[in-house]
């Protein structure tokens, strides 16, 4: 069953466009550094900024949804410890757990990345409304 489509190729395109461009900026912050220019690391920090910054340790693994293994994921939480990207600590409501949270400077990026990324959504909105003439393909 196939749904009838909403938008035109130019429309669709606008939104490419703007992937790409909110893309290279999510690279910005790191620097340019390719390393961390994947959707683990997306899933990893988006996840901890959107729970207000700090999470125990296994939740931040279970975070990254494209990695299935437990241990795998770990090993990421703990790149990024070992990047200075989050800092860990202890869990003062449960001796068994670890905390861990963005580091002030990552959290300054993020913020001005999501500043970035609102801003490129809004301009990318009005283009798209602009390319509303042409007719939507079937």
């Amino acid at each position: 069953m196939t749904r009838p489509l909403k938008y035109n190729a130019d429309q669709r395109r606008e939104y490419l466009f703007m992937i790409d461009r909110i893309g290279r900026q999510w690279l910005d912050v790191f620097e340019g550094n390719t390393e961390f220019y994947s959707a683990v690391y997306w899933d990893l920090l988006t996840g901890i900024w959107k729970r207000g910054g700090e999470v125990r340790k296994t939740d931040a693994a279970k975070l990254m949804v494209g990695v299935k293994s437990t241990q795998t994921a770990s090993k990421y939480v703990d790149q990024a410890i070992e990047r200075g990207i989050l800092l860990e600590r202890e869990n003062p409501k449960d001796a068994r757990s670890r905390l861990v949270y963005l580091t002030p400077d990552m959290r300054e990026r993020l913020d001005a990345f999501f500043d970035q990324a609102v801003d490129e959504l809004r301009q990318a909105a009005a283009r798209v409304e602009e390319k509303d003439t042409a007719p939507v393909e079937s």
